[in-house]
């Protein structure tokens, strides 16, 4: 585990933008940056939480596992966002476990600290208000995904998704190892398998790692995207 001191390039976080600039100085005088390799677990579900995470680059996986240790990704949480912010700001223990799938580097501000500046400064607190209503829509969408919808759209609409978060309507990189995308969407590695299998009649092709999209309009039909669910 390796600290570095926080670089004021940081004052430009979605959570520092509108804060004053002696808040944000006061809050980075006291932070810390932090890389960690791909593997690296950043706190388990149970844990009260002693620092706030801000993501600056990589990205964190949040898994839930049960007593009899099923294990399932709730969420993946990229550049600029916090990492459960109502865990800290509430001092309760986390829900979920924090996971580093890529190697990545994150903002770490003492919770105490963190608390401390929300309940002063309006501005502050504004953005972590942005912030949780954001997760809270990404829950509410995923929640919608998985109730409303068949194996073959989640599967379809996460083609999709991944062509405009890439920029390239004609081919995809699947992002993760199958296992956990089939996890985030609900299903089985088998089912994930056999439903991009069915895909192929529905205008893609698969090779590997690696989603052609041959017919774009199939695959909406076969999809049914839906804008209050699969806003990015």
């Amino acid at each position: 585990m390796t600290h570095h001191p926080v670089e004021k390039s940081y004052e430009n976080l979605p959570v520092f933008t509108a804060v004053p600039h002696e808040v944000r100085t006061q809050l980075l005088a006291q932070a810390l940056t932090h890389r960690s390799p791909a593997g690296t677990v950043l706190f388990e579900q149970g844990e009260t939480p002693t620092v706030q995470h801000v993501v600056l680059a990589g990205s964190v996986h949040l898994f839930a596992r049960s007593q009899a240790g099923d294990e399932v990704l709730i969420e993946v949480v990229r550049p600029g966002d916090l990492v459960i912010p109502a865990a800290v700001v509430t001092g309760s223990p986390y829900l979920m476990e924090a996971r580093v799938q890529e190697p990545s580097r994150f903002l770490l501000i003492p919770a105490a600290t963190f608390r401390a500046a929300v309940e002063r400064e309006p501005a502050l607190a504004q953005a972590l208000i942005g912030s949780l209503a954001g997760q809270f829509r990404r829950m509410v969408r995923q929640i919608k995904n998985l109730k409303l919808r068949s194996s073959t759209q989640r599967v379809g609409n996460y083609i999709l998704a991944l062509s405009r978060q890439q920029h390239d309507p004609g081919t995809v990189v699947l992002p993760f190892e199958k296992h956990l995308i089939a996890s985030e969407l609900g299903m089985t590695r088998e089912n994930f398998s056999r439903t991009l299998g069915a895909l192929q009649e529905h205008g893609i092709r698969v090779s590997g790692e690696r989603i052609i999209i041959e017919d774009l309009d199939r695959l909406v039909a076969a999809s049914a995207p839906d804008p209050l669910i699969d806003t990015d």
